[in-house]
């Protein structure tokens, strides 16, 4: 459902530190057994080696990337021409599995060159960063597979917008349904979309048509007139876009329905476009919907009891504790290694491609204090620490924390912005995500967006598409998608 209210698209302005370094709610983690996936779902380790099957593309070309050692960020003609020769690949497979390389996570562009991801390293080993991955590249079905070029482009919005409705139709049905079904339910929630618009008629010829008498309106299934054909034919064609986008990237499967018997062959029911396909969802896409519907996170938590392991473990062991007891963690982790090496293999996890490390390592230097200083104003000007550094340093020298933002120039808080947003893409939940957007210093969403584009974080298509998939409001969800397809294809 989605409001019919006005929509405002000022942001809250808020005054609190980012998310990132935020002291994050304790939560009942007991309270409830987690919900079960619908009966049949594969086990996560059996979903994960599915997903890895269908993009051993992908993770070869993220390879090849990174044992180019500095591969262009745009992927050229010769570097195309290359990595097809290498892997034994034709150059438009090599160009697709580049975008799905990219919009998974296991490559990232950085200072004009592009680089593994943290995603790349972990995914021979863990299967909740192949099904993040996954649910990733399926957020962003549209950019992996991108519509027609002769298809217009409202109508394209249109569709995109009402995909989340037929999937959760798919994945309700627990079972395979008729193309005509699924165009049918297209249908009525477009002209929702536009009623929610309040479309009416500008055109001085469709006015007067509008005030004369009109013939008895026809059954849905009777023909219309040329334009409610028109129309038809358009979402006709889309939805056979859709349905191509979310098959290549494993998410349903699309084949002719069975015939009972000699009887229906023939007809002229079955001669309509659609009326002898069904489409029934993977078992990837059926628990990829059923985790949307539910907004269960699958971040991966670990007990306290870190002591002895390295500082990205025992930060991602820390990772799901509240304040309290993470702080408790830090200082005993801490106090087992000498002070000048704990500082430093903190900076290097900070270092690494997961943002979540990242703002973790920063809490805990905290709990480091004055020890930790001379360190921390030596990554000042490294750009992925020097937000975190400066925040630091800020309240380090007797800023509040919630005033520390004022140390960082627009572009910095933007950055910061965005790698808070990667953190909790990768390992949040999508209503988390959502309550981000009130952080931005931005006033506007417009604004926001913007500045999202022009700061250069390499995160940042993944992020825009998550935010689109994660908010509520239509109008913003669609502008948010906008504004990462231009990213990808390195529109203004």
């Amino acid at each position: 459902m989605t409001s019919r209210t006005p929509r405002d698209s000022r942001l809250r302005l808020v005054r609190n530190r980012p998310m990132a370094t935020a002291r994050r709610p304790a939560v009942n983690r007991g309270s409830r057994p987690a919900p079960r996936p619908p009966e049949g779902t594969p086990p996560p380790a059996e979903l994960a080696r599915r997903a890895r099957a269908g993009l051993t593309g992908a993770v070869a070309v993220a390879h090849w990337a990174a044992a180019e050692h500095g591969a262009p960020g745009a992927l050229s003609d010769e570097a195309a021409a290359r990595a097809a020769a290498a892997l034994g690949l034709s150059e438009p497979e090599v160009r697709s599995d580049w975008d799905r390389a990219r919009l998974i996570g296991l490559i990232e562009h950085h200072a004009g060159t592009t680089r593994p991801g943290w995603r790349l390293q972990a995914w021979d080993r863990d299967d909740s960063a192949v099904l993040r991955g996954w649910v990733a590249l399926l957020d962003a079905w549209s950019l992996a597979c991108p519509a027609p070029a002769a298809a217009e482009p409202t109508a394209v919005a249109e569709v995109v917008e009402a995909v989340p409705q037929l999937l959760s139709l798919l994945q309700l049905s627990a079972g395979p349904m008729q193309i005509s079904a699924l165009l049918d339910m297209l249908r009525q929630r477009v002209a929702e979309l536009r009623t929610e618009r309040c479309e009416v008629p500008q055109d001085a010829t469709e006015l007067r048509d509008a005030t004369e008498p009109q013939e008895p309106a026809r059954g849905p299934g009777s023909a219309g007139s040329p334009d409610d054909a028109e129309d038809t034919a358009t979402l006709e064609g889309l939805l056979d876009w859709v349905l191509d986008a979310l098959s290549s990237v494993g998410a349903l499967t699309v084949r002719e329905e069975p015939q009972d018997g000699p009887e229906g062959a023939g007809s002229a029911a079955d001669d309509a476009k659609g009326d002898s396909r069904e489409a029934e969802l993977s078992a990837l896409g059926n628990w990829a919907v059923w985790v949307k519907l539910e907004q269960i996170c699958v971040a991966a938590q670990s007990p306290a009891g870190n002591i002895e392991q390295p500082a990205a473990d025992m930060l991602r062991g820390c990772a799901g504790l509240t304040p309290g007891p993470a702080r408790a963690e830090y200082r005993a982790w801490l106090a087992a290694r000498p002070v000048g090496s704990a500082v430093t293999e903190l900076i290097e996890a900070a270092r690494g491609d997961d943002a979540l490390l990242r703002g973790l390592a920063f809490e805990a230097l905290r709990v480091v204090g004055a020890p930790a200083e001379p360190a921390v104003r030596a990554v000042v000007d490294e750009s992925c620490l020097r937000p975190y550094a400066l925040l630091w340093l800020a309240e380090h020298e007797g800023a509040d924390p919630d005033e520390a933002l004022d140390a960082l120039t627009r572009e910095e808080a933007t950055w910061l912005w965005v790698d808070t947003a990667a953190a909790i893409s990768d390992h949040g939940e999508s209503p988390l995500l959502v309550r981000h957007l009130e952080s931005a210093v931005q006033g506007t969403v417009p604004a926001l967006l913007e500045e999202v584009r022009a700061v250069g974080h390499p995160r940042t298509v993944q992020v825009l598409v998550a935010l689109a998939a994660a908010h509520p409001d239509p109008a913003l969800a669609k502008a948010v998608r906008r504004a990462a397809f231009q990213v990808h294809t390195g529109g203004a």
